[in-house]
């Protein structure tokens, strides 16, 4: 694109977009199982999906370039498959954003499953339904409101990642480069009406985001009739 911005606003979109399908793909196992299981992991597992709400996201972002890089894990079994590395790249980008948006997504999701009970999926049963069909009959319909809520919560939180986003992807126009960098790089040229109308299409983002989320969503509609 010949316009820095709108590259970055398209790129941001994509990777916003990108992220939240595989979060929904990625979190809702883990939800199920975080809403479900008795073991005494899981605490543990709990702890650790909640991480990055605590991490700061240089921090996430260090070790995660660390492990994609040359001499980590992962980068040393993307090099011996022919991919490359993944830092500075889009497929990095999306891999870091998943990590750091996954309690976005999963925690919202857990709590709906969780909201179900035991009733419903005992009913399914008795109904000769398998855990399967209870799960895609039963829990995913009456946990729609969760993902409603994780899907919103975890595109705006992707869309507004700075941190990870520069220490794993850099800033490289039309590859790495998101609106919340170009508006960094904006301020450091002084061009500050430029930041502004970057700014504040990002304000009016979130704040449309917000008042989806709070305007729209069913299990909050219901809990303020009552």
């Amino acid at each position: 694109m010949g316009n820095p911005d709108l590259a970055a606003v398209w790129l941001t979109l994509k990777l916003a977009t990108v992220v939240t399908a595989l979060l929904l793909i990625v979190g809702t196992p883990i939800a199920w199982w975080l809403a479900r299981t008795r073991s005494a992991l899981k605490g543990v597992v709990g702890a650790v999906v909640a991480l990055p709400l605590v991490l700061p996201p240089t921090v996430l972002g260090f070790y995660l370039l660390i492990t994609m890089g040359p001499h980590g894990p992962v980068g040393r079994l993307t090099e011996a498959l022919g991919l490359g590395l993944l830092p500075f790249t889009f497929p990095g980008l999306v891999i870091a954003s998943v990590f750091y948006s996954l309690p976005f997504v999963v925690q919202p999701i857990q709590n709906a499953f969780e909201a179900i009970g035991e009733r419903p999926l005992e009913a399914a049963a008795t109904l000769r339904a398998g855990p399967w069909d209870a799960f895609w009959s039963v829990a995913v319909p009456m946990a729609k409101p969760g993902f409603l809520s994780g899907a919103i919560l975890g595109f705006a939180h992707t869309v507004g990642e700075f941190g990870i986003v520069l220490m794993i992807g850099g800033n490289i126009p039309d590859k790495t480069r998101v609106v919340s960098v170009q508006i960094y790089d904006h301020v450091e040229a002084l061009e500050y009406a430029e930041a502004h109308w970057l700014a504040g299409g990002m304000v009016a983002f979130s704040f449309l985001v917000l008042l989806a989320l709070y305007t729209f969503n069913p299990a909050r509609r219901q809990r303020d009739v009552r």
